[in-house]
């Protein structure tokens, strides 16, 4: 066993160790017995192709009962192919908090939930100090993490946009990696676990791996903070991260999402992509971005940069304007792509569902072919002759098989076998939509599949919940069929409600309604709640929700409520209507519901403390009553959603 010598210090020194060994191998375990008799181990965590070791250390000098986490330090050479160790330097004492393991996921998740800011989005009045701005600290963190010049090694594909960025990322990665490249995948918000936003081949990237990089970019960035370099905020972090993951995994392509915006997003660090993209646009974080969709379609098409092809969807004038001025100041080549047709899938269908997605299908398949263009792969798939006339089997096989949580994504609740609840009783319909054009094509795929459910004589939906994928033969854009249909099922459409307070819940839910209405569709309830996650701190995807009722505030649910109850009752014919096809809501009411029963049943729309309690409340409804089917249209807010998935995962 390698030994480790140390200078004796006190618990608030600085200290350095040497190891005498140059033959350790990663993940070993150094026992530790010198530090005043008390008993300790650190774990080396070498990265392969990295240049640091970090050695997490538990170690409370003055109290050895009460264990703290300090993450220290040590700068070091790894040997490509061997762990050796060519560099000796400082282990540096820093941040401490709590934790009785510093290897485990819920420290990681204890120190990413340090870096979230308290600043409100679009808030100027609170910035981080010094006198650099965001995109030269990005930079800064970049050259701390040695990985300036290995960022264009990567061979991005860097998108942006206001609505379908997220997807058309997914349908990139998944054609590269059918051609079989390696592709790496950055993107956000992640839903249950923020391992989510980081996927190699396909896959979120391992809690191994993710604890492995995390403190190797939380260690070097710590030992180089000053007062004009403080430790970023989250995604600025996370940002970086991606970057370190992707280069110390080697992969062939990298697929980076904007945050937000683009020209001073934190992504536009990468001065050479391969291709750029900017999906469709709308009026969309006005309060950061602009009010106007030219000040917005600027913005994104900040992320252009010069030698790098550029290509869009159809646009609004105003917003194509702009689009095309960014372009032409660049003198770069920019390309409008029309959305793919049925008949190009042989057969074949869009894996995520909804008719936006061929737009979204036919920017990445621009996306894809420009980038093996330019890094010379095109001729391995394409026919000079022919490169035009269909696609091929990898694009193919890429477009039906992306994954993208929470957009259009239908989940049947996992009912306990000790249940008499049928299977297909209750179908949570998960859509992230929250801006006025998402709320469309939200409204739009939801009122298809209720059709749909209607016009089958054997249906249900597609339990894509722990794959994400449709892997039964029959599914098609969301949709599946099934041996146990039951037509006397008396069918409810249910809505489950939150947005964000920067959003204006008027203009999403008259969009949802009017929408919804054109095609028939109107909701027997709508359900308004708070989401669970907090915006000041992040857990893993195992973390357990209390089903308690929170305390929290919900004057904002109530406001949502007011509103919807405004929409619908500005019109009594829309009125008498809903009531007509709903037939009311008191034929399947609890008698012992959780909340007073007059309400309930008499009332269309209700505020409910928390998400817990609405799950709860919607399972007891079509177990009380075995002749009904619910069908949950949660939106509003990715936030919800994945709360809602994380609550049906448990």
């Amino acid at each position: 066993m390698p030994i480790i010598q140390s200078k004796s210090f006190t618990g608030d020194q600085v200290f350095s160790v040497i190891i005498q060994s140059k033959s350790f191998t990663p993940n070993q375990v150094f026992s530790v017995t010198h530090f005043h008799g008390y008993k300790s181990k650190w774990h080396l965590s070498g990265i392969s192709g990295c240049s640091r070791v970090s050695l997490p250390l538990h170690m409370d000098i003055n109290d050895p009962s009460k264990r703290s986490l300090r993450s220290k330090l040590i700068s070091s050479q790894i040997a490509e192919k061997m762990g050796d160790v060519e560099e000796m330097g400082e282990v540096v004492e820093e941040h401490s908090w709590d934790s009785p393991d510093s290897g485990s996921y819920e420290a990681a998740m204890e120190a990413l939930s340090s870096f979230i800011t308290r600043q409100k989005r679009g808030d100027k009045s609170v910035a981080l100090p010094g006198k650099y701005s965001k995109l030269e600290r990005m930079m800064m963190y970049i050259k701390v993490l040695g990985l300036e010049e290995k960022i264009s090694g990567l061979r991005i594909i860097h998108v942006a946009g206001t609505k379908g960025k997220g997807s058309t990322c997914a349908f990139s990665e998944a054609i590269l990696r059918e051609c079989g490249f390696r592709t790496g995948f950055f993107t956000s918000p992640h839903l249950v676990d923020v391992r989510e936003r980081f996927r190699i081949d396909g896959l979120d990237i391992s809690e191994e791996k993710f604890l492995q990089y995390f403190w190797d970019c939380w260690n070097q960035l710590r030992d180089n903070v000053t007062e004009e370099l403080p430790m970023p905020p989250l995604f600025q972090f996370l940002t970086v991260m991606a970057f370190q993951i992707f280069t110390c995994e080697k992969v062939d392509v990298a697929i980076i999402e904007v945050g937000l915006g683009g020209r001073r997003d934190s992504t536009n660090v990468i001065k050479e992509p391969v291709v750029c993209g900017i999906t469709s646009l709308g009026m969309d974080h006005t309060d950061v971005l602009g009010d106007t969709l030219e000040k917005i379609a600027s913005h994104k098409a900040g992320i252009f940069k010069p030698n790098a092809p550029a290509f869009t969807v159809p646009q609004l004038p105003e917003a194509m304007d702009a689009i095309n001025e960014r372009a032409q100041q660049l003198g770069i080549p920019l390309g409008v792509v029309s959305p793919l047709r049925c008949e190009d899938f042989n057969g074949l269908q869009l894996s995520l569902a909804g008719d936006h997605q061929f737009i979204n299908a036919g920017l990445a398949v621009a996306l894809c072919k420009s980038w093996l263009q330019h890094t010379g792969n095109r001729g391995k798939l394409f026919a000079k002759e022919d490169h035009k006339a269909h696609l091929p089997d990898a694009f193919l096989r890429g477009l039906s098989s992306a994954r993208l949580s929470g957009r259009a994504q239908i989940v049947n609740d996992s009912i306990p076998k000790c249940s008499n609840i049928a299977s297909g009783d209750l179908i949570f319909h998960l859509d992230g939509a929250h801006s006025p054009e998402s709320m469309k094509a939200c409204a739009k795929w939801f009122s298809e599949a209720v059709k749909q459910h209607k016009n089958s004589t054997l249906w249900s939906p597609v339990n894509s919940f722990c794959t994400n994928q449709l892997t039964d033969a029959h599914c098609q854009n969301g949709f599946g069929h099934a041996e146990n249909g039951n037509h006397s099922k008396n069918v409810k459409q249910i809505l489950l409600f939150n947005c964000m307070d920067v959003r204006n819940p008027h203009v999403l839910l008259q969009q949802l309604i009017t929408t919804c209405a054109s095609s028939g569709i109107h909701f027997s309830k709508a359900l308004f709640v708070p989401s669970m996650s907090t915006c000041n701190k992040v857990v893993s995807g195992s973390t357990v929700p209390s089903l308690n009722g929170s305390k929290s505030n919900l004057s904002w649910q109530f406001y949502q409520q007011s509103i919807w109850d405004k929409i619908n009752g500005n019109d009594p014919h829309l009125e008498k209507e809903i009531a007509e096809k709903t037939g009311g809501f008191r034929s399947f009411a609890l008698e012992n519901s959780l909340y007073d029963n007059s309400n309930v049943c008499h009332s269309r729309s209700e505020v409910i403390p928390s998400l817990p309690l609405a799950l709860k409340w919607l399972r007891d409804c079509v177990k009380d009553s075995p002749s009904l089917r619910l069908q949950v249209l949660v939106t509003g807010s990715l936030h919800l959603v994945g709360d809602v998935l994380k609550l049906l995962r448990r």
